[in-house]
């Protein structure tokens, strides 16, 4: 699979990846495990300054590994901005601006709020910065701003944990791709043991990548996507996904999404640290909803029910596709470039239906380079299916 990795700032860990394979997920989250930082502060030891948020006056943490210095400047990330935005209310339209075009009146503007309640505690995430024997600490990256009943249920933990529930379910299963973004971790499983044959839903549809035929290819097979947040974008889930082998195609059915909180309760101040006891009991209930989730969503029952219902709606044939398609991507707020690659991807399919409509976003999905923004718009698939079929 192709892969693309992005470094997010000079001597920081990776945060990017994007259809990369397991291992390389792996690597890199074990790379940040390695600099991760995560400190309940209260408002009064954080600044903004030119933009960058300065910690000052956090006592540091001494371990047997040594020193762990807390203090220091830390570039924040979009979603660093939108957990700022967030937990001082200001407008995050207008963060943005102030970012993009007044540095010092954002300073202002987040200082004076920390002010109004100097003893309000935050946790903190963070990336610490290298540096070298004797140097004093590299620039590191703010992650998140979050609350301080935040609970850390950290991406290379997860894995490992609904890893080994897939395992202890007993289906035979391959990883199929991973994204990490500094949002969410998403990883695709799936099973060929499990398909079946759908050729109502793929009755007339060529693969907009290499024209092959859904005819001579009518097979769906059983799989899901475990994506995990440790920024406060989102639960801990696993969703059922079907993919459509012809062209790779995914379809999520967020409904029947199995879910797990980032909530705990208030943690002291200082670098959080949570005991082995809490983080096992934690993690042997991801293991155990995953292998339930598992036999659920790779149940060949399961896999024919949602493809049967998809086929009622996916035959609907379309007086004015085009029309169609423009009027189900504004109803579900798609953009205008993306509307546009849907309309092509749809014309290539040639599938003249709402189903067409469907297979074209999830086409359209698999070609986003963001990650995020791929996900998000390959959850809208069935929704702009049931769009489709209503309009004709």
């Amino acid at each position: 699979m192709t892969q693309q990795f992005a470094e997010r700032a000079t001597n920081v860990a990776l945060t990017g990846a994007r259809n990369a394979e397991l291992a390389d997920l792996v690597r890199i989250l074990e790379d940040q495990n390695r600099r991760k930082l995560d400190v309940i502060a209260p408002a009064s030891a954080l600044r903004m300054r030119e933009g960058n948020v300065h910690v000052e006056g956090v006592e540091s943490l001494i371990t047997g590994d040594g020193v762990t210095d807390v203090d220091g400047i830390y570039r924040p990330t979009a979603a660093a901005d939108e957990g700022i935005a967030d937990k001082l209310r200001i407008p995050l339209a207008y963060l943005r601006r102030m970012r993009a075009e007044s540095v010092p009146l954002l300073d202002e503007n987040v200082n004076a709020w920390l002010r109004e309640d100097p003893e309000r505690r935050f946790m903190l995430r963070a990336f610490r910065g290298d540096s070298g024997p004797g140097m004093p600490p590299a620039e590191g990256v703010a992650r998140a701003l979050l609350s301080d009943s935040y609970k850390l249920m950290d991406n290379f933990d997860m894995l490992l944990a609904a890893l080994d529930g897939v395992k202890q379910s007993g289906h035979p299963t391959r990883v199929t791709g991973c994204d990490l973004t500094d949002r969410r971790m998403y990883v695709r499983v799936e099973s060929e043991a499990v398909a079946i044959r759908a050729p109502e839903l793929l009755r007339g549809y060529r693969s907009p990548f290499d024209g092959r035929s859904g005819d001579e290819l009518p097979v769906v097979s059983a799989g899901f996507v475990i994506t995990n947040s440790e920024v406060g974008s989102g639960a801990y889930t696993i969703t059922p996904r079907a993919v459509i082998q012809v062209c790779r195609n995914g379809l999520t059915e967020t409904k029947d999404v199995m879910r797990a909180v980032h909530l705990g309760g208030k943690q002291g101040e200082g670098v959080v640290s949570w005991s082995g006891q809490t983080q096992r009991k934690t993690l042997e209930l991801i293991t155990s909803k995953t292998a339930d989730a598992v036999r659920t969503f790779l149940s060949r029952e399961y896999v024919e029910a949602r493809v049967r219902q998809v086929e009622a709606a996916a035959g609907k044939a379309l007086e004015e596709p085009v029309k169609t398609v423009e009027r189900v991507t504004k109803t579900l707020s798609i953009g205008a470039e993306a509307r546009d690659m849907i309309l092509s991807h749809f014309v290539r399919g040639g599938q003249m239906t709402a189903g067409g409509v469907m297979q074209a976003v999830t086409s359209t999905a698999q070609t986003l380079t963001d990650a995020d923004q791929a996900a998000a718009l390959e959850a809208l698939a069935l929704p702009a299916l049931t769009a489709a079929a209503a309009r004709g």
